[in-house]
């Protein structure tokens, strides 16, 4: 209307050009004007429909970059640590937002106290992860598994019923097995009933020895050596060293060594039931030989580790006999075993009062035992030094090694007799000369540290202290 008005008037007053040249100009701005608005109102036709449209292509978007994006593997601890963005958390982990900071923090269950892996549960196989990181494409295929195990779990009762199909009962084995006249024995039946056939009046000579063979294979165990006690075995046993017949002293000394062997109890009940007299009884009297070698393993069983059982031996002879025993030209295989034995005897008293010094004991009882065991000076009176001195000339180079060594065990007793021993003076300067050439031979051949070179260091040591 207002144009309308204006265009009358510049009409009326005669100024047609320059009234349409306005007119023109003001038509242009009321269209540009109305292409502004119908642009706006287009644009905010429906606001909520774009921003969920741009939201769910961010997300897809992330989700997609979720997919192959690796993920660093956060490894709890039974304490609350921040959780970093974009760290996966093991199953079972605790998780909580700290209100005060507004960060995640995690730790470990209290009292499940998972451990940081994962693990796949089909058929018991372990899902292997070689690094600290995983996809979540590993954490789908793990899940997948997971419910294809519980989907499962028919076939695998199936299987276990399958497999409990080709087993039986113990009942109805020992059923059968009672019809077929076999009866399951446990290891105590089985003693008892070979002690009650060793000591059956009606059995024979081979059965007796039979059994005693037998029974050996049992007390090795040291739970079966104290059950021998439980019903009088040992006592037995022990007896049938007094038996007249030459096998059954070597089979029963047999049975004892084995059931002696590092069994503080069977050791103790020995002792009270007399065997260590009975023992050297049988070595102190003839004797076919594979009788003595027996029961001087059951000897040497018997006193390693019983210091009590050792001041026995002493009060009993025992050295008196064992230097019997070597200087018989019959039972000269048994002096090496001897010596060794000897040696035991004096280291095992060394070390036990060396450490009791170094560890400060405050139960001395063993210790006073030890002290109590007087055998440096009996080896001393009864003429060990010389006779360990003779045996070096023996020709086997382990009987040689083990004379050296108890003759280094004895040199503070024996110091003085050893030097003043010119045989053994001679015999250590030829042993000298003939290891020197066999660890020459051992260097040629490139063993740097050979058996002769090192019985040869201990032949220079030996010559050395009594120089």
């Amino acid at each position: 209307m207002v144009l309308v008005m204006a265009l009358q008037h510049l009409s009326s007053a005669k100024m047609a050009p320059l009234g349409m040249l306005l007119g023109l100009l003001l038509t242009s701005c009321l269209t540009l004007c109305l292409s502004c608005q119908n642009s706006n109102n287009f644009a905010l036709t429906n606001p909520e429909k774009s921003i969920h449209k741009e939201s769910d292509t961010k997300e897809t978007r992330e989700e997609e970059e979720l997919d192959t994006e690796v993920l660093e593997v956060f490894h709890p601890t039974q304490e609350w640590q921040t959780l970093q963005p974009g760290q996966a958390v093991p199953a079972g982990s605790h998780v909580r937002m700290n209100l005060q900071t507004g960060v995640n923090e995690v730790k470990l269950q209290q009292e499940d106290k998972f451990q940081n892996n994962l693990k796949g549960f089909k058929r018991g196989r372990r899902l292997d992860i070689n690094t600290n990181t995983y996809t979540s494409q590993d954490l789908k295929s793990a899940l997948a598994k997971f419910k294809e195990g519980t989907e499962n779990s028919k076939d695998e009762l199936a299987r276990q019923a399958t497999i409990k199909q080709l087993f039986r009962p113990i009942e109805e084995l020992k059923k059968e097995f009672d019809e077929l006249n076999v009866v399951l024995e446990t290891d105590m039946q089985i003693m008892v009933r070979l002690i009650n056939k060793f000591n059956s009046s009606s059995s024979s000579l081979e059965e007796k020895v039979a059994a005693l063979f037998d029974l050996e294979y049992y007390v090795h165990q040291m739970d079966n050596a104290q059950d021998l006690l439980s019903f009088g075995g040992l006592q037995v046993v022990i007896n049938g060293l007094n038996s007249t017949e030459p096998l059954v002293k070597e089979y029963a000394a047999f049975v004892l060594g084995a059931a002696f062997s590092s069994n503080p109890k069977v050791q103790v009940e020995a002792i009270e039931g007399g065997a260590l007299q009975k023992l050297l009884v049988i070595l102190a009297t003839d004797q076919p030989l594979p009788a003595k070698k027996k029961v001087l393993f059951a000897l040497c069983s018997l006193l390693r580790h019983f210091p009590y059982a050792q001041q026995q031996f002493l009060k009993l002879g025992g050295l008196q006999v064992l230097r019997s025993l070597v200087q018989e030209k019959s039972a000269k295989v048994l002096a090496v075993r001897v010596v060794t034995l000897l040696y035991d005897l004096v280291t095992e008293k060394m070390f036990a009062e060396e450490e009791a010094e170094l560890t400060q004991d405050s139960s001395p009882e063993k210790l006073q035992q030890y002290r109590q065991v007087h055998l440096l000076p009996g080896l001393r009176e009864q003429g060990w030094c010389e006779i360990t001195a003779q045996l070096l000339a023996l020709p086997e180079h382990d009987a040689r090694e083990k004379v050296l060594q108890t003759l280094g065990a004895l040199l503070t007793t024996c110091r003085d007799r050893y030097r003043q021993d010119l045989q053994l003076s001679r015999t250590l300067g030829s042993l000298q000369a003939e290891y020197r050439a066999l660890a020459s031979l051992e260097l040629q051949e490139g063993e740097d540290d050979g058996y002769f070179r090192e019985l040869l260091a201990s032949i220079d040591s030996l010559m050395k202290e009594l120089r």
